[in-house]
């Protein structure tokens, strides 16, 4: 008997544990997504290739990520869904381990390929992007923070970022990138 109160006694504290660690999960505010103000997102048609049977877009979006807390944490996944036009384009899943400070920010590229194979649903946007006319797009996703002790929160899902992007050409300067890559640009 007294083994089954000190079982019911353990469980209780792993429970009453568990609830005050959600409690502490829920005072994590998620960081904030915006396009960076000095960059401009860019989509650049590329020939057939590697991953890309024939032919395809890259997709360059600066993101200004701010940490709204008072500590710092680390962003630790990106996971959504890229749509140009209102039509799906691409998923992402990015695993980041990007540091924020205490109330900082900072800028990040988020680097896409999108195969034209895969995606009948955007004619439309690929006779735009031929044209040089902009393009609307959005990301929709979650987001998962490492707080230390605080837990490791998801948040979303949410429109992360939004805006146009305008198409370059080859002899732009945006060199092609490895697709659902994410790097932190460091001053």
């Amino acid at each position: 008997m007294c083994r089954n109160f000190a079982a019911l006694a353990l469980a209780g504290a792993l429970f009453t544990g568990c609830a005050e660690l959600n409690k502490l999960a829920a005072l994590v505010q998620a960081p904030r997504f915006e396009q960076a103000p000095d960059h401009q997102p860019e989509i650049r048609m590329t020939g057939a290739g590697s991953g890309l049977p024939i032919g395809g877009a890259g997709v360059r979006l600066w993101a200004r990520v701010t940490n709204p807390n008072a500590f710092s944490l680390t962003l630790g996944t990106l996971k959504g869904t890229l749509y140009l036009e209102d039509s799906r384009a691409a998923d992402v899943d990015f695993p980041l381990g990007l540091p924020l400070s205490a109330g900082g920010d900072t800028t990040v590229p988020i680097d896409l390929s999108i195969s034209f194979a895969s995606l009948p649903g955007l004619a439309d946007s690929i006779r735009r992007a031929i044209n040089r006319q902009p393009l609307a797009y959005r990301l929709d996703g979650t987001i998962g923070v490492d707080a230390g002790r605080l837990g490791q929160p998801v948040f979303g899902p949410m429109t992360l970022l939004r805006g146009d992007i305008s198409p370059r050409t080859q002899g732009s300067g945006l060199r092609p990138q490895v697709s659902g890559r994410l790097r932190v640009l460091r001053p």
